[in-house]
């Protein structure tokens, strides 16, 4: 209830307004109803409320026009002596003023303290009240969304941040004092506290004012409403409820786009015709719907992509890259975002149809979910339908980054033979080498066109199979040279090469093996093989946190010392080592870090 969007808060402040000046035509004397709508514009009917409403709506404009705190009280002093004038120089004395509601009524010739006192408990049907809990609960819960409503609209209505800790402390408060002197639940009054704010009152000692003005009714009695004009009443009512029609309605349909306006205006019907509560559900109801309709236009999908316009961080020969550029499209990428639910999945359904049905279809669909933040069931239930016409159709499925939640949510809706067969990885990278895997292997095993495609193959990928064995021959050379100068080391599969804990060990020319640089995250950043150099991590420029053996590796290592010397003693085969490594970096790309 907290987060109440601004169109419901500002709806609030509009329907009390209006409902405030039913109140006060209604305490005027004249009754608002489809019948009697007609008669209120007769002479007699209308000399009860037009005076009031003529008041309170001057009254408003005056205020708003020169914002003094005196106008009211010298207004209210002045409209209360020319109406005692005006009823002695028609001669009507004060008991016929009263019986003809002219005047306010006395509710108790004597004071209202204590409300109770300790002979009344023996008068208690506590029978009475036990079955009376459930409606007790019903007011706390009506209390509650009372007192943030009120609270909400009020933010609204004045155009300032109010402390919500404090406001519902001060509340609690209130409510435990009124309590026990029999008083109702405690909130803010939206009216008044307007009122203060127009008339620059918005201070602690408005509030005592109050609370003294309220005591002496409590303690003294409230004689003086007989004194009291109705239509001076009924007058302050307008005023206060013009205050907040012109906050809630006037002032938002400036500042607001038509069809938040309308969830307003809704609510404001709704408030006056129907009652509070109902007024906040309709808003609220109209609110989430227009908030799905507009969330359901924003596409769920971030990115598509093939492995031909992207790769996985997985060193591969010359001619896996080559596959892969022929039959990338053969993997269809989807990376997703946001919340999918109910209003946005029917678009992204139709795009993996039309992925799937299309003329080719695809070998493999990556499902990346690492910028999802959640699914609702019904996009679930789409999903996991999907994922079986995908099985069905012979396209293997690979989830990325699922969280644990959403995968156990598709065990649960999937036929256990179907779950089984997804392949789920913990990022997009890994998923989109296990897509390259599967495209590489549907090639390889396709023997109807093996000889033919070996042959294709072999044509494009001569000239680089050519600069690879050239490479090859350059980088044994160079190690067969210095192999009387550098040791060897070997690394198991698994073992940390380089990282923060580890020492250093300069520069790693790799002989045999592969290895995978990883970031502080854990994802895999590039992969090194044969001829590949490996340099010391832990600086804090580098990305890389840490390169790991995926299978058992033999490098040459070239210690800071090591290089010295060279330099020192064979500067040209240091000039060597140098040329092969920015030849290398030049020819292959950067791999993290400059080598």
């Amino acid at each position: 209830m907290r987060f109440i969007p601004y169109p419901v808060a500002a709806g609030f402040v509009a329907g009390i307004g209006g409902a405030v000046s039913l109140a006060a035509v209604s305490l005027m004397g004249a009754e608002l109803t489809r019948e009697t709508v007609p008669a209120l514009l007769e002479p007699a009917a209308a000399a009860r409320w037009v005076p009031g409403a003529a008041f309170g709506a001057a009254l408003y404009w005056g205020v708003k026009r020169w914002r003094s705190p005196l106008i009211l009280p010298v207004s209210v002093l002045l409209a209360v002596g020319a109406y005692h004038l005006a009823l002695a120089g028609l001669g009507i004395s004060g008991g016929e003023a009263r019986a003809a509601g002219l005047l306010l009524t006395s509710t108790t010739d004597g004071n209202l303290w204590p409300a109770l006192r300790g002979a009344d408990l023996a008068h208690v049907e506590w029978a009475a009240i036990a079955m009376q809990i459930p409606n007790m609960l019903t007011l706390m819960l009506i209390a509650f969304i009372a007192v943030v409503m009120n609270v909400a609209g009020l933010e609204v209505a004045a155009n300032r941040e109010l402390d919500w800790d404090r406001e519902f402390t001060a509340n609690g408060f209130a409510t435990v004092v009124a309590g026990l002197g029999g008083g109702t639940v405690s909130t803010l009054v939206v009216p008044a506290s307007l009122r203060s704010q127009l008339l620059g009152a918005a201070t602690r000692l408005t509030g005592l004012v109050a609370a003294l003005v309220v005591a002496c009714g409590l303690f003294l009695g409230d004689g003086i409403l007989e004194v009291t004009p109705s239509p001076l009443v009924g007058g302050i009512l307008v005023f206060a409820g013009l205050g907040m029609l012109d906050e809630g309605l006037v002032r938002s349909y400036r500042r607001l786009p038509r069809p938040e306006f309308g969830i307003i205006a809704l609510i404001f019907v709704a408030i006056v015709a129907f009652g509070l509560l109902e007024g906040v559900a309709a808003g609220m109801l109209a609110t989430l719907i227009f908030f799905a309709v507009r969330l359901s236009h924003v596409d769920p999908v971030e990115s598509r992509f093939t492995a031909r316009e992207r790769r996985s961080n997985k060193s591969r020969p010359i001619t896996h890259r080559a596959i892969l550029r022929e039959e990338g499209e053969r993997v269809q990428g989807y990376r997703l975002r946001g919340y999918i639910f109910f209003g946005s999945i029917g678009a992204l359904a139709d795009r993996l149809r039309k992925s799937l049905r299309g003329t080719v279809r695809p070998d493999c669909l990556l499902l990346d979910f690492a910028a999802v933040s959640g699914l609702d069931f019904s996009a679930l239930n789409v999903l996991s339908r999907l994922l079986e016409t995908a099985e069905a159709s012979g396209v293997k499925v690979i989830l990325s980054a699922s969280p644990q939640r959403l995968t156990r949510d598709f065990e649960r809706n999937l036929p256990p033979a179907v779950f089984a067969k997804l392949l789920i990885e913990p990022d997009a990278d890994r998923a989109l080498e296990r897509c390259e895997d599967i495209v590489i292997s549907a090639w390889t095993a396709n023997e109807d066109l093996a000889e033919q495609r070996r042959s294709v193959l072999l044509e494009q990928t001569a000239e680089g199979i050519e600069l690879h064995l050239e490479r090859q021959i350059r980088f044994e050379e160079l190690i067969e040279e210095l192999s009387g100068w550098l040791e060897l080391r070997e690394y198991a599969a698994g073992e940390i090469i380089a990282g923060p804990e580890t020492p250093s060990g300069g520069l790693l020319l790799l002989i045999s093996g592969r290895a995978s640089a990883f970031n502080a995250a854990g994802k895999r950043l590039y992969q090194c093989g044969p001829g590949d150099s490996i340099r010391s991590v832990g600086v804090k420029k580098q990305k890389v946190s840490s390169v790991v053996a995926e299978e058992p590796c033999r490098a040459m290592v070239v210690t800071p010392a090591d290089r010295s010397w060279l330099e020192e003693h064979r500067q040209e085969l240091a000039l060597k080592l140098y040329g092969y490594l920015l030849a290398d970096h030049f020819q292959s790309g950067p791999r993290g870090e400059p080598q």
